[in-house]
């Protein structure tokens, strides 16, 4: 079997950034996004990494995609930020709210903003290791006005989108970096295995008439199905109540979401960052988090497992691997860039073993 293709992190961040410049952004704000979709496909989460590139080349030559600016403030109550995204690129507006939560949080413990009309705002892990790093437990959540594919529990017609949330948690060693949807699976996932004429292992959708499925296909019949709620058939009252949680804190705090017209691809964020020193204390909350870590990872396996692994564990091993000997990327991916590129000009850049050749 033939090793997949392996390719530089910075010759794929120089990419993205060169052929986002090319479509119109702003040179700022193409580098956040840019190393954010590679950090995306380092850590593993290669549906929202470089995957969606072209999608994202393709909103901004629509003028979907604001591909300059700044956020509006609609709101400042010094713990408490508001802003409008005028539909700039949701990463870098994200890594930019961090920015501006980060003194907040030193001053008052904790700091939150709420966005609404930002851009789409990829994979919410690649932000968490921005707080972790400071000392800082992040927890940031996002939903989709525009969009609705997920079913409340009990129900056949889609409401929400599947509103992920993630949470970085520093410890003395390995943070924890949780990052988990309301809904068993995601648009993004159900798009690829749909695309390639694939299903899922176990019944993730229900199809228009409310019957369990593993077709992702459901989702773009007339009416279409849905995915189901976290916990399934039988347990999706949890992500359906998840689900609830996650549109108050974007949709209803933002006083903009679903009640109000679609306006595109996009999203209404809500982030928080705390500081342990102003609560029980840095060291005690390490102290905490570390044992914490440490009885679940030397928690005896079940029958299939090796061990027990604390969320973010093999995507941070991944990281570091990827980094070091090559980014992996989806086989998809590089022939849609390949041809996005050529619109512009560029050139793709070659595996490492080819340049090496």
């Amino acid at each position: 079997m033939q090793a997949a293709d392996r390719y530089s992190t910075q010759a794929l961040i120089h990419f993205a950034q060169e052929l986002l410049q090319a479509a119109g952004m702003a040179s700022v704000q193409a580098e956040a996004v840019a190393r954010t979709l590679v950090e995306g496909d380092l850590l593993g989460h290669d549906t929202h990494g470089l995957a969606l590139l072209a999608p994202y080349i393709k909103e901004l030559e629509s003028g979907a995609m604001a591909r300059e600016g700044a956020p509006d403030v609609l709101s400042d109550r010094g713990a408490s930020l508001m802003w409008d995204g005028r539909r700039l690129p949701g990463p870098w507006l994200v890594l930019s709210g961090i920015d501006a939560l980060v003194p907040r949080a030193r001053e008052y413990g904790s700091a939150t903003l709420v966005i609404r009309r930002s851009h789409h705002i990829a994979c919410l892990a690649t932000y968490l290791l921005r707080a972790t790093e400071a000392g800082f437990m992040l927890v940031l959540a996002c939903s989709d006005p525009a969009v609705q594919s997920v079913a409340p529990h009990g129900g056949t017609r889609p409401v929400f989108t599947p509103n992920p949330i993630a949470v970085g948690i520093p410890t003395s060693t390995t943070p924890f970096l949780v990052d988990i949807s309301s809904s068993i699976t995601t648009n993004g996932m159900s798009a690829r295995l749909h695309k390639a004429g694939e299903q899922f292992d176990e019944a993730c959708m229900l199809d228009a008439a409310g019957n369990p499925s593993r077709d992702p296909g459901v989702l773009a019949t007339n009416p279409p199905g849905t995915i189901l709620p976290l916990g399934g058939m039988t347990a999706g009252h949890k992500g359906f109540g998840l689900g609830l949680l996650i549109e108050a804190l974007t949709g209803g705090l933002a006083g903009h979401g679903r009640a109000d017209p679609a306006d595109g691809w996009g999203a209404t964020v809500f982030m928080s960052l705390y500081d342990p020193a102003a609560f029980g204390g840095t060291a005690d909350f390490l102290r905490q988090t570390d044992w914490i870590g440490d009885a679940c990872r030397h928690n005896p396996p079940r029958p299939g497992f090796n061990n027990v692994r604390m969320p973010g564990d093999r995507g941070l091993a991944r990281r570091t691997e990827q980094t070091r000997d090559g980014l992996t990327l989806f086989s998809t991916i590089p022939p849609m860039l390949q041809e996005c590129a050529q619109r512009y000009g560029l050139h793709f850049p070659a595996p490492m073993q080819a340049s090496a050749a």
